[in-house]
């Protein structure tokens, strides 16, 4: 197949699995073996699209062009590869996770949530292979709208008022602060198209125009989730377990952090940021963001909510890194797009093993129920330990790289504020596990409890990954140096110079 035929089927591919899902929805068993044929066949397309990516190659597809300067197209590279893996991978786990919570809690509208599901890949998939700003706007809307019925799935006042909640703060921000910012960017530089070096470079915009401007772009990505554009995160928590996990680690977040990345070097280069200071509003704001959030995590008894305000901080050290505008610290973004993702996911899974077997949502009702789950419970203890970035698990190397950055740029207080949301998350996520395992007298002869098969396997599954990737993290990281920074771009040419 030919690349620009794997990127269509990359796009269309979870379109195709929703009419299939939605046309066997009566039938169980063959629905949700229609949403894992559709995530399996996904991702070996994603593949595919990542061996001819690590060999060198850009996959492009040109869909129509609407004027100059502004099309709808789509151009596969290192940055947009990560995103893609990610989600693709996950779907796959998240699909299987789903079939034991939905399953297990009786959940209505089975169906729709699968299609939806599928809907919203589909808007990950076009968000990460976007070759413009204009793509990426319409793909990033997608999975807003698609994941809307997902956030209300319980059909509960209570969802239907937080629904709003996502909705308006999402829908919001991108069409007051991101579509404004992008017409800006097209005015003076003449394209939407994503450049190496950044399109603005030779744009002529003052100092103090270019930090309006990136500040602009980050609150306009709300699902970047950067304080105060954050309170949908937690008002979210109200849908089942999956979608917590769609949202905080398949597609969501994950699309909110990700095109702040991709515009901070495809749209302004790091180059242009680090002489102009232009991000250093955003590198103050999310560095707060990063411990801010962490403290309110601390003083919620909820679990989703606690681990929602984890996100919010996990989150601000992917836009923190970006904001520090260092190669380094580029690669750090990349690699906790990965980390963050795998642990916690993890981490929700628990959670909503939790919820299945024991029916439990508090902190506080959790004492000794470690004895009777615990493989749920190991599973949440390396996912956190992969979040407090303690070695063997893959959050080590993202807070190593991003520190590294703080250091080439000069930031050491970047270096305080990882240091200090480490112990932060010690001490939001430690007490979870210890409160499982050593709390409470002990029962003679309890039973194990635990949640339904497929849901146990989706959580030990990502809890293993949290471990193989620290040890596979060069191949993330042969990856996530090849993005476009100048220290790349430099690179490419002395191989291409060598060459001639």
């Amino acid at each position: 197949m030919t690349s620009e035929t794997l990127i269509a089927a990359a796009l269309l591919i979870p379109f195709a699995g929703a009419v299939l899902i939605a046309i066997t929805g009566r039938i169980p068993n063959l629905r949700e073996g229609m949403t894992l044929l559709t995530a399996g066949t996904l991702f070996a397309v994603v593949v595919q699209l990542l061996v001819r990516v690590l060999g060198g190659e850009r996959p492009e597809l040109k869909v129509v062009e609407l004027f100059p300067g502004v099309d709808i197209a789509f151009t596969l590279e290192p940055l947009g590869m990560i995103f893609a893996c990610v989600a693709s991978t996950l779907w796959i786990v998240n699909s299987i996770y789903s079939v034991g919570y939905m399953r297990g809690n009786n959940e209505p509208r089975q169906t729709p949530f699968y299609v939806c599901f599928a809907i919203a890949i589909a808007g990950a998939m076009g968000v990460a292979m976007s070759g413009n700003l204009l793509t990426l706007f319409l793909y990033y809307e997608l999975l807003t709208i698609s994941t809307y019925p997902l956030v209300t799935h319980k059909g509960t006042e209570e969802a239907k008022q937080k629904g709003r909640v996502y909705l308006v703060l999402l829908i919001g921000t991108s069409m007051c602060l991101l579509l404004p910012a992008i017409v800006w960017t097209l005015a003076v530089s003449g394209t939407t198209n994503f450049e190496p070096g950044g399109i603005l470079a030779g744009a002529g915009l003052s100092a103090v125009a270019l930090t309006i401007l990136y500040t602009v772009y980050v609150f306009g990505i709300g699902k970047a989730a950067v304080m105060p554009v954050h309170f949908w995160l937690p008002a979210a928590m109200v849908a089942p377990t999956p979608v917590s996990a769609l949202l905080h680690a398949v597609a969501v977040v994950k699309a909110g952090v990700f095109s702040v990345v991709k515009i901070t070097v495809y749209v302004f280069g790091i180059d242009l940021l680090s002489e102009s200071g232009a991000s250093l509003p955003i590198l103050y704001i999310s560095g707060a963001t990063v411990i801010v959030a962490s403290l309110i995590a601390l003083n919620q008894d909820n679990l989703k909510k606690r681990l929602a305000f984890s996100t919010v901080s996990q989150l601000s050290y992917v836009v923190m890194a970006a904001a520090l505008a260092t190669p380094a610290a580029i690669i750090g973004a990349a690699l906790h797009i990965v980390a963050h993702a795998v642990s916690k996911i993890t981490l929700f899974f628990a959670a909503g093993s939790i919820y299945t077997a024991a029916h439990l949502t508090e902190v506080s009702q959790l004492d000794g129920l470690a004895r009777r789950q615990p493989f749920t419970f190991a599973a949440f203890l390396i996912g956190a330990l992969s979040i407090i970035g303690l070695p063997p698990f893959i959050g080590l190397w993202s807070k190593w790289w991003i520190g590294v950055g703080a250091v080439d740029s000069g930031s050491l207080w970047v270096v305080a504020v990882l240091m200090i949301s480490s112990v932060l998350n010690v001490a939001y996520l430690l007490p979870i596990v210890a409160r499982g395992w050593f709390a409470g007298p002990k029962p003679e002869g309890e039973k194990l409890h635990e949640a339904p098969v497929p849901a146990v396997a989706a959580l030990s599954v990502t809890a293993v990954l949290c471990i193989v990737l620290f040890f596979a993290a060069g191949y993330l990281l042969s990856l996530a140096e090849m993005i476009d920074t100048p220290a790349s771009i430099a690179s490419a040419s002395l191989g291409g110079a060598h060459a001639r």
